[in-house]
């Protein structure tokens, strides 16, 4: 396929980045663009992806929230989606249903990272700072440092 002087097509490329994971439209835009011969070259090998569902931004929004939800809370999920150019009903729906389980996944994080209380402010500072910088927010970060319902 690396032959001298052959230049993949457009939706050759974007395959290529397809088959690795699942990419949004807009991640695809952004990537591709350099790789652009005449106007309209891109939208229209993205448009023909799209319409036989190689491209698709629900199928991209599980996947970044099942690879990423067992480390960030849902404030870094959403920013991550954000950054891929996915919004609206679909990311709020997906971000709707983290929130349900935010406490235990922020539990498992600082259970893997950490592993027992703080035994002072400057070690439970440091927890709260990791947990925060992964996106938990501040209410499920105290109720894990602190313990509030271990059960």
């Amino acid at each position: 396929m690396n032959r001298p002087g052959f230049q993949p097509s457009l939706k050759g490329r974007a395959l290529r980045l397809l088959s690795q994971r699942e990419h949004s439209r807009a991640e695809l835009e952004r990537k591709l663009a350099a790789h652009e011969q005449e106007p309209g070259e891109l939208a229209k090998a993205l448009d023909e992806l799209q319409a036989r569902d190689f491209i698709n931004d629900g199928r991209a929004i599980e996947s970044v929230i099942h690879r990423r939800s067992g480390k960030l809370g849902a404030a870094r999920i959403k920013q991550e989606l954000a950054a891929k150019g996915l919004s609206g009903e679909a990311v709020a729906n997906a971000l709707a249903q983290l929130k349900d389980s935010e406490l235990e996944r922020a539990r498992e994080v600082w259970r893997k990272k950490f592993g027992a209380p703080a035994q002072d402010a400057q070690e439970r500072s440091k927890q709260i700072r990791f947990l925060i910088t992964r996106g938990f927010t501040a209410e499920v970060v105290r109720r894990v440092v602190q313990g509030a319902d271990d059960a």
